[in-house]
């Protein structure tokens, strides 16, 4: 029997998920009250929008933020990460916060997070999943591991990463791990089969080249996996739900999340990026920061990359946050 009833369910509002004026009216078709002109065509039609949140053992930091982005017509699925450090207003329009963006998970939860989504991106987020690293690692083992093209400089990283989890989890899970150092360590690079623990723990590195951005392409690299693994071996479904389920914050429906799971075989990522694609990176009250250069276009970017090209252009809540204001604090 799926535990349906073990789902932590959050219901969202509108209020509290901030979906601008100007977005409504782009998608609901309402012209220009000033001018009479038609709303312009931002291509967001029949796409569903889900923020995917990765936390740590206290479930308070979300050091993985993807939105994806579902064509409900072709079922294609792309996905985009939003970096954790990227200098963003994480509170609300009344009282704007800049910070990192993982700090809105920490201070209000997935509301917060997913207004702060909405509001720097003129998106229309309106779901989302939350998953602990515990349960991924339990995916991965029910699928049988993931095919990971491991490369020299990762390797000491993910066995020092597998040491991190199992303590930060508690200790040693029973039944899979006898002692925390006894674990299966990676000891070559190249295309291999990693089990659950090892791959959460390369979805952790950050300290390689490319740092944050170059574990965010992990992650996604990982949940392409994930679902091609699912695909692949549709038996295995009920298993993941029932390990998974426990462990979860979301806004779903058990309905809505068995619907996914029935057609899963359906889905293919066709594309993943992160966001900002194009930033600096500096110091803000000491804090290490990436900041979009501007944000009006890496928003720009960002839905053509989501949604294509369109008639969209950032609305009066993206466009006054500059590159000039960005430096200036950053000096």
């Amino acid at each position: 029997v799926l535990k349906w009833d073990t789902v932590e369910k959050v219901e969202l509002t509108e209020s509290e998920i901030y979906i601008n004026d100007e977005l409504k009216q782009a998608l609901e078709g309402v012209p220009n009250a000033e001018t009479g002109e038609s709303a312009p065509d931002w291509g967001m039609e029949g796409y569903k929008n889900i923020a995917l949140f990765g936390v740590d053992a206290g479930g308070t930091r979300s050091d993985t933020i993807i939105i994806a982005s579902i064509n409900e017509k072709t079922h294609d699925v792309k996905m985009c990460s939003v970096y954790r450090d990227t200098y963003l207003n994480v509170d609300s329009m009344v009282n704007p916060v800049y910070n990192k963006a993982n700090s809105a998970y920490a201070k209000g939860g997935p509301e917060q997070s997913i207004r702060m989504l909405n509001m720097n991106l003129d998106m229309n987020v309106d779901d989302f999943i939350t998953v602990d690293f515990d349960a991924l690692e339990d995916v991965i083992d029910d699928l049988g591991g993931v095919e990971i093209n491991v490369q020299p400089e990762e390797v000491d990283y993910i066995n020092d990463y597998q040491f991190s989890i199992v303590m930060d989890l508690g200790g040693p899970k029973e039944g899979k791990i006898t002692n925390p150092r006894n674990f299966t360590a990676v000891t070559q690079s190249g295309p291999q089969l990693l089990n659950g623990l090892q791959a959460t723990a390369y979805c952790r590195i950050r300290y390689t080249a490319g740092s944050d951005f170059r574990r965010t392409e992990r992650q996604r690299e990982v949940i392409s996996q994930i679902l091609s693994r699912a695909k692949k071996n549709p038996g295995k479904l009920n298993a993941i739900l029932d390990d998974v389920l426990p462990r979860i914050k979301t806004s779903f429906s058990a309905t809505e999340l068995l619907g996914y799971a029935a057609q899963i075989g359906s889905y293919n990522i066709v594309d993943t990026k992160g966001f900002p694609f194009e930033n600096v990176t500096g110091k803000i009250g000491g804090q290490s920061m990436v900041v979009p250069t501007t944000l009006s276009s890496n928003v720009n970017e960002m839905h053509t990359f989501l949604f294509g090209a369109t008639e969209y252009s950032p609305t009066s809540t993206v466009q006054p946050l500059t590159t000039t204001r960005w430096h200036c604090m950053m000096s």
